[in-house]
């Protein structure tokens, strides 16, 4: 089971695009990774640094929504919990795509610069083929 999570997972990693649908969401995220005030976390959501803007608080809140659907809708198909998706689907965006100078955070840890190397990912990302 744990393994077909792990795959279908991926899959919707890929559907969804981890990258908000909406352009103008995609550039105003996009813009907030680049300045190091949004990042990825293990628990597959985007999170905040500090203080940020309106505008990019209500798209990482959109984006954190579709997410959730989109885990939740995995999560009944293979029955497994929203928790357990989305934590599948945090190790492989942590795994792939985040890129180098992007910020992210695993846990309850600090956040974290990505270097040149691959993240250290938590112990539970084992079996994501990473």
């Amino acid at each position: 089971m744990t393994r077909k999570l792990f795959t279908a997972a991926a899959a919707l990693a890929a559907i969804i695009g981890l990258n908000a649908p909406v352009l103008a969401q995609d550039a105003v995220i996009s813009a907030a990774k680049g300045a190091g005030t949004v990042g990825e976390q293990s628990d597959g959501y985007l999170g905040i640094k500090g203080s940020v803007s309106a505008e990019v608080r209500a798209a990482v809140d959109a984006l954190n929504i579709k997410r959730r659907a989109a885990y939740t809708d995995l999560a009944t198909k293979r029955g497994a919990t929203v928790a357990e998706v989305a934590a599948v689907t945090g190790c492989q965006t942590l795994a792939s795509r985040v890129a180098q100078g992007q910020i992210y955070k695993i846990g309850s840890a600090d956040w974290q610069t990505k270097g040149a190397g691959p993240i250290a990912l938590p112990d539970y990302c084992a079996g994501t083929g990473n």
